[in-house]
């Protein structure tokens, strides 16, 4: 009797711990097809970047690393993965290391509340959009700490340009994120999506936040480091800035945390602006369109998935378009047009928006 007993205890913990197990899996199993996901749209604009500068720039492009040179960044990205990882002698090693890791993992964390369709969100917060401004305040500080670990002037000068630049436009980017959330009576990322989704594509908040989408359009790009906005890494006396003494796979980090960061504020563009994952007609919301049976609704939740993408890439298509077609402007003018000009304008979009809001209760 006594062995049975034993034997009955056993295969209980076994069982409780073969549900912990499962239910930890489970919960890996969305964050991994996250990460899968969004690695494979960095591979999808880094070969769209090099093929719409080909065809601005009359030239062809990759073409031989996979089917029409899709594959050209994954072969560097390996190529990467194999060089040798050089430090600096005399600079400090650790902030040296860890500072490609926080830029990339910072950006990584934004994606945690974005909505990629109907019911695909990892975490749907109350202040999901301000969690986002406030994780990817902690990229400049790895800038900074890659350019003053390295012992360099010209690394450490550019880390500097970096963090005030990002500081200069994170502040209209704020503010205009605020108006939003003020139209939607809600900082969710999916309520503000919903609140779009009456009037189709006359519901969109593009109407009714005109400048705070232009504002917001200029303060992403400059948070990208994106041309016309690069001088932290381009201006010829900063040699390449923070990156100057980084080579191999920590080169490799700073590389996808550049298309990283121009992924997040496409889609947060597509849900702030554009409408998120529904369609374009008036009064035909996409989860209520295909839930006829459970097949409809899966049905449903790809052509939300399809609808954010194309919105997304749509965005990204005029982010690479101005990179190559604007020139680079000075340090001094970056500046000014973030102090000068986007920040008054961006407040005063606020105050317009409080009133109206203010007006209609």
């Amino acid at each position: 009797m006594i062995i049975n007993t034993t034997e009955a205890i056993n295969s209980f913990y076994k069982l409780e711990f073969l549900k912990e197990v499962y239910g930890i899996i489970w919960m890996l199993v969305p964050i991994l097809t996250l990460i899968l996901g969004i690695t494979i749209g960095v591979l999808v604009i880094v070969w769209l970047e090099r093929k719409i500068s080909a065809g601005i720039q009359q030239r062809i492009g990759p073409e031989y690393a996979g089917p029409l040179g899709i594959l050209q960044a994954l072969a560097d990205g390996t190529k990467l993965i194999f060089k040798e990882n050089l430090l600096p002698s005399r600079g400090n090693t650790l902030l040296f290391s860890i500072g490609p890791s926080i830029a990339v993992i910072s950006i990584l964390l934004s994606y945690l509340v974005i909505p990629f369709g109907y019911l695909l969100t990892l975490t749907d917060l109350s202040i999901g959009v301000f969690l986002w401004i406030a994780i990817s305040s902690i990229a400049p500080v790895g800038l900074l700490m890659s350019g003053y670990g390295s012992n360099n002037k010209y690394s450490f000068l550019g880390g500097l340009r970096a963090a005030a630049q990002s500081i200069s436009y994170e502040i209209p980017l704020t503010l205009c994120v605020l108006s939003i959330s003020l139209l939607s009576n809600s900082s969710s990322t999916v309520d503000i999506v919903e609140a779009q989704s009456k009037y189709g594509f006359w519901g969109w908040n593009l109407w009714r936040q005109p400048i705070g989408f232009i504002i917001f359009l200029i303060s992403s790009l400059a948070e990208c480091e994106r041309l016309p906005f690069d001088l932290p890494e381009a201006e010829e006396e900063l040699v390449a800035g923070y990156q100057t003494e980084y080579s191999g796979i920590k080169f490799g980090l700073f590389y996808v945390a550049s298309y990283l960061n121009l992924l997040v504020p496409s889609l947060f563009v597509t849900v702030l602006y554009l409408g998120g994952w529904n369609l374009s007609i008036p009064y035909i919301y996409v989860p209520g369109l295909f839930e006829i049976n459970k097949g409809g609704r899966v049905f449903g939740t790809i052509i939300s998935i399809f609808i954010t993408l194309a919105k997304t890439y749509l965005f990204l298509f005029i982010s690479i378009t101005t990179r190559w077609t604007l020139p680079r402007l000075r340090m001094d003018q970056l500046l000014n047009l973030g102090w000068k000009f986007l920040l008054p304008i961006s407040l005063g979009n606020l105050l317009l928006t409080t009133s109206s809001q203010l007006l209609w209760l």
